[in-house]
């Protein structure tokens, strides 16, 4: 059986759009019209979204999110799951994720719960999503679950989103820059060549190492590029070995500003992940291992991970984090507050706001020294590359002068 999406007009002239599972596409479109519809596209949903292959990117995610969302609402409005399931998916757009949902409605209708549902199709969903799921059928508050669940997801896409747009101006200044000392190097330079043809070591040091660094990049352009080519794909796949990761993480971590930097994010995904499970009545244990996962940063990872296993142990939890010294004072703070009074979920929530706040400060200095430095360096080195030209044509003006 295959999944087709169509679209349609109505008897009363109305769009209309929808999904149907049919063997072949004769037999959909038979469907379509036995439905009182008039087809107008009829699509055969891809093989990926059925199983599971499914990029995790940025609209993939949003349309996920929107869907919980709309799912919390209708079950809160005392809706059943399969009919708030079915009205949910109407308002998917992305064939491949609409084709996942309609897996879950599939199985639901089953009688499969919601969260095994969710787990067969785990492209979509995180281990918290389908933790919190199923934490809210056990409690009998699924639509709420599913509300805090929406929340999370949708503060956590706000913080990439936040993260992605700051860097935007930089990288392309950055690009800019380097597009700039190309082009003088390969165009502009160039055209000084025959005016210093037999100078020989009578140019200026400077003036030889900007015609030598223009002549290579001309002759070996494309080669420096391959080379420069590997040397990435290499770099990258030397970076994904475990110990090389931890070693890298362990140095960013040191960098003035950067380092700072990368704590608060890390730390925030991490503690608005495991309030959000806390609440939804996840076990400590269980929330701190699942909560662990949502951290990029390897160093600060396996010192959560340490702290989760002695927790299982009966061990606290702020006394161990403290000793480990990976998490921001202040995040502490909020931690032993949390503890002492036994409302740990509330209080890395609001450690979360507070961490998001000031990952907004942080970021707009970070993006304030960045954009005036690169702006610096690319003035300096244009500069330069001018002034090393200028002083060869100033000599050899001298020398004739002089002659």
């Amino acid at each position: 059986m295959a999944i087709f999406a169509y679209r349609a007009i109505t008897a009363s002239g109305d769009a209309a759009r929808g999904e149907l599972e049919s063997p072949t596409r004769a037999q959909a479109l038979a469907a379509v019209r036995k439905l009182g519809l008039s087809p107008l596209e009829l699509n055969e949903i891809a093989r990926a979204a059925r199983s599971g292959r499914i990029r995790s990117g940025t609209k993939t995610r949003t349309a996920v999110t929107k869907t919980i969302g709309e799912l919390a609402v209708l079950i809160g409005a005392g809706l059943q799951l399969d009919r708030a399931l079915a009205l949910a998916i109407e308002n998917i757009e992305s064939p491949t994720v609409r084709g996942q949902f309609l897996e879950i409605l599939s199985s639901v209708k089953e009688g499969m719960p919601l969260s095994r549902a969710m787990a067969a199709n785990d492209a979509l969903f995180t281990p918290m999503a389908i933790a919190m799921t199923e934490a809210g059928e056990a409690d009998g508050k699924l639509g709420g679950a599913l509300a805090r669940l929406a929340d999370a997801l949708t503060q956590a896409d706000d913080l990439r989103a936040l993260i992605t747009t700051s860097m935007i101006y930089p990288v392309i200044l950055l690009i800019i820059a380097v597009a700039v000392i190309l082009l003088m190097l390969l165009f502009v330079v160039p055209q000084f060549k025959n005016l210093f043809v037999g100078a020989g070591d009578k140019l200026p040091a400077a003036s030889q190492t900007v015609m030598a660094a223009s002549q290579i990049l001309r002759s070996h352009g494309l080669v420096l590029l391959g080379i420069a080519a590997v040397v990435t794909v290499g770099l990258r796949q030397w970076l994904r070995r475990p110990s090389m990761k931890l070693s890298v993480d362990r140095m960013v971590l040191r960098i003035p500003q950067i380092g700072t930097l990368v704590r608060y994010i890390d730390t925030a995904r991490f503690s608005r992940t495991l309030s959000v499970l806390i609440t939804g009545g996840v076990a400590l244990p269980v929330a701190l291992a699942m909560a662990q996962r949502a951290i990029n940063n390897r160093e600060i990872g396996d010192a959560v991970a340490k702290v989760a296993s002695g927790v299982k142990e009966g061990e606290g939890l702020t006394a161990p984090l403290a000793a480990a010294n990976v998490l921001p004072k202040l995040a502490l703070g909020f931690l032993r507050t949390g503890e002492e009074t036994s409302q740990l979920g509330p209080m890395l929530g609001r450690l979360a706001d507070v961490l998001d706040r000031d990952i907004k400060i942080r970021l707009q200095r970070l993006i304030g020294v960045l954009t005036p430095a690169i702006t610096v360096v690319l003035g300096t080195t244009v500069a330069a590359i001018i002034a090393s030209i200028m002083t060869a044509i100033l000599g050899f003006n001298d020398l004739a002068v002089g002659s």
